[in-house]
């Protein structure tokens, strides 16, 4: 018997023994494939649905806007000295307000150098600045207009000028 199972050992001894470390690449192929595909999906999907909704909304937007220019401001900041040139532009959601943002203008005038000239040269030379006074210029202009929806859904700097 002690015979048989020396035999037995020095045949194992044989027999190639089988290395792990290939089975543990192949999972982390096969996981890796799995991830990347999944990525590439979710990807192509989000890319792919950007691109239909960014080609429906356009002809949209354009198709009745327009685009209103009030005169150039010259406004004293909040700043001793400090001085702004600005030319805006309002872009009006419908064509047919246009005649109405122009009554207005008085208005509107008024309303934006009561804002920017509360401004100090600090809260708007920075571009964070800037967007935060396009949005408070936005909704005090359709405040102006009294209307239930927004008549002016952009407005635009054509001129910025800081001294």
């Amino acid at each position: 018997m002690a015979d048989e199972n020396d035999e037995l050992q020095d045949g194992a001894s044989d027999v190639p023994k089988k290395k792990g470390g290939s089975k543990k690449l192949l999972i982390i192929i096969i996981a890796a494939s799995i991830v990347l595909g999944a990525g590439g999906f979710v990807g192509f999907k989000l890319l792919s649905g950007k691109g239909g909704e960014e080609k429906t909304a356009a002809p949209e937007e354009k198709k009745n806007t327009t685009i209103v220019a009030l005169d150039p401001f010259v406004l004293n900041l909040s700043d001793r000295g400090r001085y702004l040139k600005v030319t805006l532009q309002f872009e009006v959601s419908d064509e047919s307000y246009k005649e109405l943002v122009k009554e207005k203008t008085p208005q509107l005038r008024d309303t934006i150098i009561t804002l920017i000239s509360s401004k100090s040269i600090n809260a708007i030379s920075s571009a964070e600045g800037k967007f935060q006074l396009k949005d408070e210029l936005l909704f005090r202009a359709n405040q102006v207009m009294g209307m239930d929806k927004d008549v002016l859904i952009n407005v635009y700097f054509t001129e910025f000028v800081m001294q």
